[in-house]
This record gives structure tokens, C-alpha cells and sequence, in this order.
């Protein structure tokens, strides 16, 4: 396992969220800025050796529900594998049974993403979280599972502590804790039985983080509660594996802290040898961003001559992204890769592989949320976090962004034309979500294909990958060259909060507005 980095600590507290607690400006060295409590430090994905996603997605074409749950899978970890997709389908069908032939004006979705609660050498916990839009707004859940290393079992958050009785002594610690929250809080609904501790885990002191979920033990206004029980209290009441799981991500905490002060330390040095060796001092320039995306062999086909087709994929990176670069790079046929920000955080060596061999990488969105359902900065936060991931793995920042379910409204265009991206959706729907076999795939995506087109695939999908050398020789056989979506418009290019479904759906090569 790599050294692992911590990012994204979240504070859970009702009503409010506070930014994680990280050294900071202060009269007195090496000092740390107190955490608030409730807030996990959640591990870099992208520090843990053999870990890739996985993703189900619902047949949103003619359905009536928007689907989109991700979850990670481990090397040498089948039990907790197992455990996380039979959630995953849980979840799926659950939803689908409560939404089956529901008519509404908005869609319902469900959406699931992740975090890393913990993964070391004794433990990995993976939070899941579940948000819900069934009209009035968005509910959220969460559920951490734990691994343990030494034996290979997967154990819910209960696992945590030594027996049923520890649960209920737990409990009267939380309730003790919900007393000074007010009466809104329904303290009596905190008992041991049912679900009320399915997510669980330790902050950076050791203290056991309890989260309860929207509506569980209060109003629904008061979004998502959690407490931090203190670690040497709660220590009496865990299980042999929960004592490593806590020891373990003390350390890690402590390892993490000692890295920022010595990072800062060495900065610190830098700057002091610089001043010595140039004591003038220079003018300062202002940080510059990373430059826009663009592939590496564009220009190398005039599609104004040419037949011109872009494919693209949405959703990945995920376990067949790289069999499918093998696939272009062998076919010398490039593509755009709409990547969900998660994903690509996850997974950087695959958006690596993807610019560096020519492909040009898009913004799908942090988590694959309907964006015409967001408010305005919640549109921005999805795709700015998303741009930060791509830039920091290929120090380049998308010049392209897709809509989620082609969801695309005024609120998007605007913030779109903020960031400086050009929307795209598509003319050709390879229905790759419905169909079970390759062959089906490619042939329509051939039957369908013509000079200009923005074919519609999905990389997280098996059947997808296997169709796509079919695809290439069968087009190539008809004369298309393979570009990326910017090639199909030349030196017309493409210009920020447009929305652009086809290179040849307007004379010129026109953005579709």
C-alpha cells in the first residue's frame, strides 16, 4: 500500500459546515488548529494500490428515474467487494421498486458516492453515502462498512464494539450528547436496535464519529446530525478490531501532521536560502492557471476534407477504461473521455493515459448529479472539483464539459460560460446502458454514424469496450478518421456555454446555441 494522504474532511453538524481543520496562520510554531469533531479525514483514493470503481447506471433513456451509484473495489478484498455491490444493488432496486410507474414533472434520482474512512494495513472503512431527489429536495443517508485486514471479514459499523451491550451503552453516550442540541432532537429515537448505527467511524483524535441521517432522529430541516464520542470513553466499548481499526487511523493522523510540518518546514528553508542567495527582492507575479485541455495530435486531420467522427465516453474512469486505451492506441484512433470527477480522482494514472496518448479529457461532473435540479453553486462546486482533479493529474484544465443525463439549463449555460467551457451533448445515442450484447452496440453506432457525428458511450461498461474494434474497423472500412470533439469544428472552434450536439448539424460548423 502507498503512503496515504488525506483530503476532503467534512464537518457533520447540523445546519452548518466548517472548512477541515489544517495548520494556519499563528503567533506559536507547528501549532494545529483544532478540528471540529464530528469531522472525518477522509483518505486520498488515489494512495491506495489496487483500487478501482465501479459504477451502476439505471436505463435512464426511456425510464422514468435517474440512477447513478459508485463504489470502490479493492485487490485482495472479495468479502468487502461483495458486500459493497450487494449494497450498491440493494439501493438500486429498492429505488426502482418505490419509483416503478411513477408519473412526476421532475425525474426522481438516486445518486451514491464514496469516501475512505480509513484503509491501512489493519483496516479499510468505505462510507457511503446516498442522496434521494424524489421533487422536494434532496435527502441524504449514510452506511460505513469495515474490513478487517487480518481475518478478510467485512463488518458493518456495529462490528465496531464489543457486543449488544456496548451498543446500548453507546447509545445512552449519544443520547447524553443530543441533550445539549435542543428539543428538536428526538433523543428517545436514538436506541440500539434497527439502523441508527450504520455509519460510524474515527476522527484524526480516536473520538467514534456517530452519523444519523436526514429526518432519522429530528426534522428534516435539520439536514444530517452526527457526535463525536471521546476516544478514551468509547474505548472500553469496542471490539478487539475496533481498537486497531482506532489505533490505526490515530497514527495515520499523526504521520499526516508530522508530513505538513515538515513540508512546511522545508518550504520555509527554501524560501531563506532564496533570500540569501537573492536578497533583491523581485516583483511578484500573480499564480497562473493550468492552460485548457486540447489532445496532443490535433491538427493532424482537416475535417472540412475529411469524413469526421468523434467517440465519445462518459462516466469513467473505471475497471475497462484501460483495456479500452489499449484498444485506440492499437486502432490509432483517438476519442474524448467525459470523466466524472470522482472517478478521475480515484484513478489519475488513467486520465494520464488518456492525454498523454492523444485522447482529450472532459468535464462529467464531480458525481453525476442532474445538474438542472442544482442551484448555482452547487453546479460550480461539481464541475470546479472535477476541473481541480483533471488539472492535477494532467496539469491541464477540460475546455469541455457534458451535462449528466444531457440535463442542460439556463443555470448551466451561465455557469458554463463562467468556467470557460463549451457543453456537449450528442446526435447519436449508442444505447450502450440497454444492450447486453456487443454486437448490438456497434451496430447501431455504425448504422447510424455520418460525417460531423458525437457518438454516446459509456467506458464503464464491459460490452461497450468489446464493441468498440468493431466499431473502428467497420467505420474505417467507410472512410471516417477518428477525432476529438473540438476537431470536428475547426478553426471555428468551440466557445464557452454553448451547447454543441453534432459537427454538421449547422452550416459552417455553427455552435448550436
Amino acid at each position: 500500500m502507498h503512503k496515504l494522504r488525506f483530503f476532503s474532511g467534512i464537518a457533520l453538524l447540523a445546519l452548518s459546515t466548517t472548512a477541515c481543520g489544517l495548520a494556519a496562520g499563528s503567533p506559536e510554531r507547528d501549532v494545529m488548529v483544532p478540528a471540529e469533531p464530528t469531522m472525518i479525514d477522509f483518505v486520498d483514493p488515489a494512495a491506495v494500490a489496487g483500487l478501482s470503481t465501479r459504477t451502476l447506471t439505471d436505463d435512464y433513456y426511456a425510464g422514468s428515474r435517474y440512477v447513478h451509484i459508485s463504489y470502490p473495489e479493492f485487490q485482495n478484498a472479495p468479502a468487502l467487494n461483495r458486500a459493497l455491490r450487494a449494497e450498491a444493488e440493494r439501493k438500486w432496486r429498492d429505488f426502482r421498486g418505490r419509483t416503478e410507474g411513477r408519473a412526476a414533472y421532475t425525474r426522481p434520482e438516486l445518486n451514491v458516492d464514496w469516501q475512505l474512512a480509513a484503509a491501512s494495513p489493519q483496516a479499510i472503512a468505505v462510507r457511503l453515502r446516498t442522496g434521494e431527489f424524489q421533487g422536494a429536495g434532496w435527502g441524504y443517508s449514510t452506511r460505513t462498512y469495515w474490513f478487517d485486514r487480518r481475518n478478510g471479514k467485512v463488518t458493518e459499523s456495529a462490528g465496531l464494539l464489543d457486543g449488544e451491550h456496548a451498543l446500548r451503552q453507546l447509545a445512552q453516550l449519544v443520547r447524553e450528547q443530543l441533550k445539549e442540541r435542543g428539543s428538536q432532537v428526538e433523543r428517545e429515537e436514538v436506541a440500539a436496535g434497527g439502523d441508527r448505527f450504520d455509519s460510524m467511524a474515527f476522527n484524526r483524535s480516536g473520538d467514534l464519529v456517530v452519523e444519523f441521517d436526514d429526518c432519522q432522529i429530528g426534522p428534516c430541516s435539520l439536514g444530517r446530525l452526527a457526535v463525536a464520542i471521546p476516544a478514551d470513553r468509547v474505548r472500553l466499548l469496542l471490539s478487539e478490531f475496533g481498537r486497531r481499526a482506532q489505533d490505526d487511523v490515530r497514527e495515520a493522523a499523526r504521520r499526516a501532521q508530522d508530513d505538513v510540518r515538515e513540508v512546511a518546514r522545508r518550504a520555509q528553508d527554501s524560501v531563506r536560502e532564496a533570500a540569501r542567495r537573492a536578497p533583491i527582492r523581485q516583483p511578484e507575479t500573480a499564480p497562473t492557471e493550468s492552460p485548457r485541455a486540447v489532445s496532443n495530435r490535433a491538427g493532424t486531420v482537416d475535417c472540412a476534407k475529411a469524413k469526421c467522427v468523434a467517440l465519445t465516453f462518459d462516466d469513467g474512469p473505471g475497471p475497462y477504461t484501460a483495456k479500452l486505451l489499449d484498444i485506440l492506441r492499437k486502432e490509432r484512433a483517438r476519442a474524448t473521455f467525459f470523466v466524472v470527477g470522482s472517478n478521475a480522482a480515484a484513478q489519475p494514472e488513467l486520465v494520464k493515459r488518456m492525454s498523454a496518448e492523444g485522447h482529450l479529457v472532459g468535464n462529467h461532473t464531480w458525481d453525476h448529479k442532474d445538474l438542472s435540479k442544482q442551484a448555482t453553486s452547487r453546479i460550480t462546486d461539481s464541475l470546479r472539483r472535477t476541473e481541480d482533479a483533471v488539472s492535477t493529474a494532467i496539469g491541464q484544465r477540460p475546455a469541455l464539459a457534458r451535462a449528466p443525463y444531457g440535463a442542460v439549463s439556463q443555470a448551466v449555460r451561465d455557469v458554463a460560460t463562467e468556467l470557460g467551457l463549451a457543453l456537449v451533448d450528442w446526435d447519436i445515442d449508442a444505447k450502450d446502458l440497454l444492450a447486453d450484447k456487443a454486437g448490438d452496440i456497434a451496430d447501431l453506432a455504425v448504422r447510424k454514424a455520418h460525417p460531423g457525428a458525437i457518438i454516446l458511450m459509456h467506458d464503464i461498461h464491459r460490452e461497450t469496450v468489446d464493441a468498440v474494434p468493431d466499431i473502428l474497423k467497420r467505420l474505417r472500412g467507410k472512410g471516417y478518421s477518428f477525432v476529438t470533439v473540438p476537431e470536428l469544428y475547426g478553426s471555428a472552434g468551440m466557445q464557452a456555454g454553448h451547447l454543441y450536439r453534432s459537427g454538421s448539424e449547422l452550416p459552417g460548423k455553427r455552435p448550436l446555441t
